[in-house]
């Protein structure tokens, strides 16, 4: 066992022992939304920077937060309420005595305050990218939704509208609507219009007012210009996630109000739990009790922060440990493109180094111009010490000296920590770090770095990153490229198109074409790195064929860098770049390419790779996801390829999908997801995420995916139909991209425990599906799913396990026990594949059937789920529950029964005709056989 190994334990035991004893002030210090004593501390509510100054906004958002606060708390049944909320003002408005922050930024924010960026639409929504019962990323409001009053007709007040949206992303439930799917056919063959619960009453309006429901519906289709108007006066109190704008619902669908049948994307997404059942079953409601008495809780609290001068340290570890694998040349090669190009200009920077003691090399300066940049460059060191030891408290010690030169305090710094170095004392400067209301991004290189060094990261709200020891992995010049203001400003950022790195045979070349987009181009930056002395020979042609040589690189010989800057607007398109290697021995080539906004009204398509969680123990698969969007909408068909790379062994690239199976919950919502488990060794592991797109047309979603508050198109009150303003849409038409575009980004680091040393047997099973649907087709039901793979979403599966049953409780609870589906001639395809599969139920749907509850009623429902096994019989989770009508009774519906009406009176029509045509051919064929007798009559006579 390394000593790593052997110090580990005791180490993380005084670590977590200390994490305890400072418990209390988690909550307030980078920790996110806690729950404490039934009430919320900690909920962070962020305003954009292009939002314009408006004292209504902080004044509306304060009365919707106590009023959510009241209604969530009597909705949970006296179990939780809002206590402390947080309001960020951007730097961009008047200061007006607000605090200063602390680790608060936009980028942190569970409330986001914007707009669409040009597009039109008000609608309240939350990102939700994992499955039931967990929680979103972040709750958007538009500014026009919190300050225009005549919203509220179609949404209903604020408050209840927000905790609609906070049980979509704190507890993971999902709508209860369906603008797709506005009615079904429920169990017994009828026609229900999709609502929970099915207690809310309305009626059927066509174009010119009310009408009967068979005006609306034609042969089962939903005919164009009818719609379902509720009553404004309704007795159902559920469902929040269903209508909150109802006066009378003031609870979640529970168990005996859910309406399970109904075709809506809780059923789906839940396998037909109710709202409620999820939500009890969340860590909240374990941890938490109702409150006694009959008292409210006491109105939430606001801080008002807003962030004042930019300030940043870096805190570069000089250890003798920096010398090997070019640890030093990468921290230089990236530090300086940190200083020259990705922080922003007023930030004030200092530089500090540690080995076993720490050192300021130089204090606060503030970056007004490029003599600024290069003078902070000159202060980044050289050469490492001859010391082993480190000391990651003494360097942290001297960056908190730096910043609090400025105004006393460290709050609302950002530490940038840099270290390979393994310090087993780093708890000790741990209360100092969690009180000094600084941000501390930490970026750990090679095998032996501290292993608990994330957590100064983790609880301070900081990015963490991971730098394996391979010559041509640009992952220190990744991280730097992360490391933002976290103002929220996408069109101040600095976005990366390119970034690779190969190791290159002498003479030989590095070749790649990089695209430049329309939506970017300003203040674009080429970089190039190597490792030996002398640059290598650059060539670049840009669009319309111009060159640029090595002479035209600004190089820096010690770093051993060069940078293009192409002045003005880059030319949009396709940008080529070779790297000759001119040295007499291989050496890793690297290059980066980063640009910013080229307009100020078009926000630049951007991407965000992150992990669901970032420690895990084997064999637990880590959820990859990257968001790519422009603004806030959906990318579509990209090329989302991952690159992981572990401390020791090569990198692992995957690709991730957008296809609503596996990892991936929602299709088409922009995120694309994977589970990844090829896990080589032990300890950190580096993600990075490339997009590209190739031209195209529909590379833009048509709507802003999420979980939607539903807004009412109208109401009726004493019989009069009451319609509200027709809601703005947000969608929008996809944008031609001539060229289409590049982007990288680093996903942070994760980290692996439990991976076993040698050949191991198989442990990862198929995938759960999740995308299961039922249609039936006179007495037949098809099924439709996305093949899950031998591991996970990989590879192929071995067989198909289906079951069905009558009964949602029994396929719910006892799936083994339910009725087995004959599945022996399908067998599984490749993983992504969609299957498809038809079968003739053996079920009798003609007499009732006995529920677990001893109850007894007719269902023409069937309820089918599946699992996937694999060659060593490890089987995956149970399905979503699909359901379906099995066949459709001639007399049980009224669409039907004026069909047949029609029928009817065709038949007898044709009747009718057919016995007078028969009538006609008797009495015709009896005239001519009377004719016949007459004639012969007549002849015997004549003779």
């Amino acid at each position: 066992m390394t000593q790593r190994g052997i110090a580990g334990p005791v180490c993380n035991l005084k670590f977590v022992t200390l994490l305890v004893a400072l418990s209390s002030e988690l909550p307030f210090l980078g920790a996110g939304v806690q729950l404490q004593d039934n009430g919320y501390n900690g909920l962070l509510i962020a305003i954009n920077p292009q939002v314009p100054e408006n004292q209504n906004l902080i004044s509306n958002i304060k009365e919707m937060i106590t009023e959510a606060s009241f209604y969530l708390f009597n909705a949970t049944k006296r179990r939780v309420f809002f206590r402390d909320i947080k309001i960020l003002i951007p730097a961009t408005w008047k200061a007006n005595n607000y605090s200063k922050i602390k680790q608060e930024s936009y980028e942190k924010a569970n409330v986001i305050v914007t707009d669409w960026h040009g597009a039109h639409g008000d609608d309240p929504y939350t990102l939700q990218y994992r499955g039931c019962g967990k929680g979103g990323k972040y709750i958007h409001f538009t500014p026009n939704f919190l300050l225009n009053d005549n919203l509220t007709a179609g949404y209903g007040s604020r408050g209840r509208v927000f905790v609609h949206e906070w049980a979509h992303l704190r507890w993971g439930v999902f709508d209860e609507y369906n603008n797709d799917k506005p009615f079904y056919i429920n169990g017994q063959n009828q026609i229900k219009v999709t609502r929970c619960s099915s207690d809310i009453t309305g009626i059927f309006v066509c174009e010119k007012g009310p009408c009967p429901q068979e005006n609306c519906i034609i042969s089962k289709l939903f005919k164009e210009g009818c719609t379902f108007i509720y009553n404004s006066t309704q007795n159902a109190t559920a469902s929040i996630m269903f209508m909150q704008s109802l006066s009378s619902v003031v609870e979640f669908c529970n168990a005996s109000t859910h309406n399970q049948e109904a075709p809506n994307l809780q059923n789906r997404m839940c396998s037909l739990r109710s709202a409620w059942d999820v939500i009890t079953d969340s860590a909240d409601f374990h941890h938490s009790f109702p409150m006694n008495g009959t008292e409210l809780p006491p109105p939430p609290t606001f801080s008002l922060v807003q962030a004042g001068d930019k300030v940043v340290c870096l805190v570069l570890d000089v250890s003798s440990k920096m010398a090997e694998a070019d640890r030093l040349l990468q921290l230089q090669q990236a530090a300086e493109f940190y200083l020259m190009q990705i922080v922003e200009i007023h930030t004030f920077v200092g530089i500090a180094s540690f080995d076993s003691k720490g050192e300021i090399r130089a204090q606060l300066h503030q970056i007004n111009s490029n003599d600024d940049r290069k003078l902070l460059v000159s202060y980044l060191p050289t050469t490492v010490s001859a010391k082993t030891e480190v000391s990651i408290c003494s360097g942290l010690k001297k960056g908190f000296e730096v910043v609090e030169k400025l105004n006393g305090k460290a709050y609302g710094t950002v530490m940038v920590l840099v270290t390979s170095g393994d310090d087993k004392l780093i708890g000790n400067c741990l209360p100092t770090v969690l009180s000094s209301g600084s941000t501390i991004h930490s970026i750990a290189l090679g095998s032996s770095a501290a292993p608990n060094l994330e957590e100064l990261s983790r609880l301070t709200g900081g990015l963490k990153f991971f730098v394996p020891d391979i010559s041509n992995s640009n992952s220190m010049i990744d991280a730097f490229s992360r490391i933002s203001s976290g103002t929220g400003d996408v069109f101040q950022q600095r976005i990366q198109l390119e970034s690779t790195g190969e190791n290159v045979k002498p003479h030989h070349q590095l070749k790649n074409t990089v695209t430049v987009d329309n939506t970017v181009g300003n203040d674009t930056i080429f970089l190039v790195m190597w490792q030996t002395s002398g640059p290598p020979e650059i060539m670049l042609f840009d669009p319309d064929g111009r060159k640029y040589y090595t002479d035209n690189f600004i190089t820096n010989l010690t770093f051993r860098t060069a940078s293009l800057w192409i002045p003005g607007t880059a030319k949009p398109g396709h940008w080529t770049y070779t790297l000759n290697n001119t040295h007499h021995s291989l050496q890793a080539l690297k290059v980066a390419v980063t640009s910013r906004a080229s307009n100020s009204a078009v926000p630049p398509a951007t991407v965000e790779a992150f992990v669901e969680r970032d420690s895990l123990h084997f064999p637990q698969p880590v959820m990859i996801y990257a968001n790519v969007r422009q603004g806030f909408y959906p990318i579509l068909n990209a090329t989302v390829t991952a690159t992981v790379e572990p401390e020791t062994g090569d990198p692992v690239t995957l690709r991730l999908l957008d296809d609503g199976a596996g990892a991936d919950v929602i299709k088409n919502d922009g995120i694309y997801s994977r589970y990844f488990f090829s896990f080589a060794v032990n300890g950190r592991y580096s993600l990075k995420v490339h997009v590209n797109h190739s031209p195209s047309i529909s590379t833009l979603a048509h709507s802003i995916p999420g979980s939607h508050a539903m807004y009412v198109p109208g109401y009726t009150a004493n019989g009069n139909i009451q319609m509200n303003a027709p809601r703005k849409s947000v969608g929008r038409n996809g944008e031609e991209q001539k060229w289409g575009f590049s982007r990288v980004s680093s996903g942070g680091s994760f980290s692996v425990l439990g991976v076993p040393a040698g050949p191991h047997p198989d442990v990862f099973p198929p995938c759960k599906i999740i995308d299961l649907e039922a249609v039936n087709v006179e007495e037949e039901l098809t099924l439709s799913w996305t093949a899950p793979g031998e591991d996970f979403d990989q590879g192929q599966a071995t067989s198909y396990e289906i079951r069905m049953s009558k009964s949602l409780e029994n396929i719910q609870d006892d799936f083994n026990n339910a009725i087995l589906v004959n599945t022996s001639k399908r067998n599984p395809q490749q993983a992504g594949i969609r299957e498809i599969f038809t079968f003739s139920p053996q079920i009798s749907t003609n007499g009732p059937e006995h529920q677990p509850n001893g109850e007894t009623h007719e269902s023409h429902r069937i309820y089918v789920a599946i699992r996937a096994m694999d060659r060593n019989s490890l089987k995956s989770a149970i399905s979503n529950i699909a359901q379906a009508s099995l066949f459709t009774p001639p007399n049980s519906d009224p669409v039907p029964a004026r069909d047949y009406l029609i029928l009817k009176g065709v038949l007898t029509a044709m009747g009718l005709i057919g016995i007078v045509c028969l009538i006609i051919v008797v009495t015709h064929h009896t005239l001519n056989r009377k004719k016949r007798a007459d004639k012969k009559e007549n002849g015997t006579k004549l003779l």
